[in-house]
């Protein structure tokens, strides 16, 4: 089939319009929870998961997709009006969004945040839709050795990844893996750390853990950390929101850029739509002429982390659809809602379901189409809304995570597991240990052990399987490569230290 004849099957697909509603509720629902600070789209999907058991598993990846790259829009309206990040990724926008809002140019940031967001997009999905089946097709030579060296790549990316300390980044990702053996042993059916509970036979349940390690604990985090929401916000009226000629000139190259920066941020597993923005301002910055004004109100530095933060959301799908390996906690999660449909991610999903994977390209289309004519006049609606009480707010997320996770078996088990999670999460969050990892375990744990050990069946024990074979040999190399740069990275952070110590004791 040519790329044309794909593209008509994805419309097919999205023409039906239970899928287009799907996709619709979705993007609508990721630029609400966007908007609202502290809740973020991981927590999100996270407690919709339960709900996609009872619709067709197009209509749920659809509106799993729809509400992750929905919230990247809706994240920078709260950066931008009351210098709260809706997001993790629109944390950036806030260094020079507020500025320009407190300057009277709310409208100006707000419609080049919404356009920026609306290019990256577009921008992604074009990688996504050109990449994802080149990579499949490559992927099809790979068999169970390089699939678990890729695994483990892809875990050290995600461990490696990000602001926390690598030690216990590492440490939580190991802890997934540890999670993920606990039930019936594949092979051969005993069971292993289930302590005689007969409820952890099938394993720690994804959207259990899910739910409870980032929508609980992010209720905990966020109760009484933000004040009551009664700031004065002024009318923003369409005429305002448009910026002049000269800014929509100079906006071009940084949303060129933004949006590279972010499709190649997006396909490398672990890294996440929050990386790249801080790179793409990073980059924007440095390549500026007039760099002391970031952080004053520039509009570049509203347009790069956008542009990247959008871009970012799409093309982390690109391994996900084509390795099965998730490429952040959030397409994780989408990963193992595809694998309770009875769908395996990797290179044989575009062959053997192409309804699924078209159709999900072309509502990425449709979503951010929607998102581009929704976002602008609900602006004054998203204001109203970040004045809701947390009093109000919380109590009922926290009930609808608790039937949401019953739903799943009907067990008051599983209820107390969540909140164990929920819990165990916010202490993981004080004390600095990131929980991304820890998800990336524990659904990559299975696809591990599972290739590791067809790995090891078929060449009789021999360890050796995973370095004499070609791709996988170079796999692991390039994980030696990086765990050696970051030894020597840690090493040479804390030598000063060391060295300021013994000049202080002198």
């Amino acid at each position: 089939m040519t790329f044309v004849d794909n593209i008509a099957l994805g419309l097919s697909v999205m023409l039906n319009l239970s899928t287009l509603g799907y996709c619709v509720l979705g993007v609508t629902v990721g630029m609400f929870i966007g908007v609202l600070p502290g809740l973020g789209p991981l927590a999100t999907v996270g407690m919709l998961l339960p709900l996609t058991f009872y619709v067709p598993q197009t209509d749920a990846i659809v509106m799993l997709a729809g509400i992750y790259y929905g919230s990247m829009y809706g994240g920078s309206t709260a950066a931008i009006l009351l210098n709260l990040p809706g997001t993790a990724g629109a944390a950036v926008t806030c260094l020079d969004g507020n500025p320009l809002a407190k300057s009277g140019r709310a409208g100006v940031a707000l419609f080049t945040a919404t356009l920026s967001s609306f290019f990256g997009g577009i921008f992604g999905l074009i990688v996504v839709a050109s990449f994802t089946p080149l990579l499949a097709s490559v992927a099809l030579s790979f068999g169970s050795p390089e699939y678990a060296s890729l695994i483990v790549l892809g875990l050290l990316a995600a461990a490696m990844v990000g602001n926390a300390s690598k030690g216990k980044s590492l440490a939580m990702a190991l802890f997934g893996l540890l999670l993920a053996m606990v039930g019936t042993d594949p092979n051969s059916g005993v069971d292993r750390m289930t302590f005689g509970l007969l409820s952890l036979a099938d394993g720690v349940n994804l959207v259990v853990v899910t739910t409870g390690l980032f929508g609980i604990a992010e209720v905990l985090a966020n109760v009484g950390r933000i004040g009551a929401r009664d700031a004065q916000v002024a009318r923003i009226r369409m005429r305002d929101m448009l910026p002049t000629a000269r800014e929509a000139r100079g906006a071009i190259f940084p949303a060129l850029r933004g949006s590279s920066i972010g499709a190649i941020l997006g396909i490398l597993p672990g890294t996440g739509a929050a990386l790249a923005t801080f790179v793409a301002y990073a980059v924007e910055k440095r390549t500026s002429k007039t760099p002391d004004r970031f952080g004053k109100g520039a509009l570049e530095g509203i347009v790069a982390p956008e542009s990247a933060n959008n871009s970012a959301a799409q093309t982390a799908f690109v391994p996900t659809l084509s390795l099965g390996i998730p490429g952040d906690a959030i397409v994780a999660i989408m990963l193992g809602a595809l694998i309770i449909h009875g769908i395996v991610p990797g290179p044989q999903l575009i062959r053997d379901h192409p309804d699924l994977f078209w159709g999900l390209i072309v509502s990425f289309l449709i979503g951010n189409v929607v998102l581009l004519f929704l976002n602008l006049p609900l602006i004054g609606l998203w204001v109203r809304i970040l004045r809701i009480p947390y009093a109000a707010l919380y109590p009922a997320i926290l009930v609808f995570i608790c039937v949401g996770v019953f739903s799943i078996r009907s067990s008051v088990f599983d209820v107390a597991v969540a909140t164990v999670f929920g819990l165990g999460g916010y202490v993981m969050r004080r004390h600095g240990f990131p929980t991304a990892p820890l998800l990336l375990g524990l659904v990559l744990g299975p696809l591990l052990e599972q290739n590791f050990r067809r790995s090891l069946m078929l060449s009789r024990g021999d360890l050796m399987t995973f370095v004499e074979r070609p791709i996988s040999g170079a796999i692991l190399a390039l994980t030696l490569l990086i765990i050696i740069f970051l030894l020597g990275s840690e090493l040479r952070r804390r030598r000063p230290r060391g060295q300021l110590r013994k000049e202080g004791q002198r």
